[in-house]
């Protein structure tokens, strides 16, 4: 993945990746944000409950999420802020074949 809106060139210091995934451990403390980035089709896992402001490229909204919960999420940009008063701690594998068709994926369409 060669971007502008790379979050390893937005957002360093949170990741690492090999030549077929990318395993990325985000941190961040209460009221941190994070740049605007793209993200391919993933998995994220939860390894602390948090809240968050997302902003994508049409809307904003606010998630909370508990520790322990594993997430497909599609292709997407976005930027954060850690709205809660707690850290965020998650892992995402971030896929690097092209993202399949919503009809062909295997959790159906997102």
């Amino acid at each position: 993945m060669e971007m502008a809106d790379d979050p390893v060139k937005t957002n360093p210091g949170h990741y690492l990746e090999n030549d077929r995934v990318r395993v990325l451990e985000y941190r961040d403390e209460a009221g941190e944000t994070t740049t605007p980035h793209r993200h391919p089709d993933s998995v994220m896992v939860t390894l602390s409950a948090f809240s968050r402001r997302l902003s994508t490229e049409d809307r904003v909204f606010d998630t909370a999420l508990a520790a322990g919960e594993a997430r497909w999420l599609p292709a997407q940009s976005h930027s954060g802020e850690n709205t809660g008063d707690t850290p965020t701690h998650a892992i995402f594998v971030e896929l690097k074949s092209p993202p399949l068709s919503p009809e062909a994926s295997p959790l159906g369409p997102a």
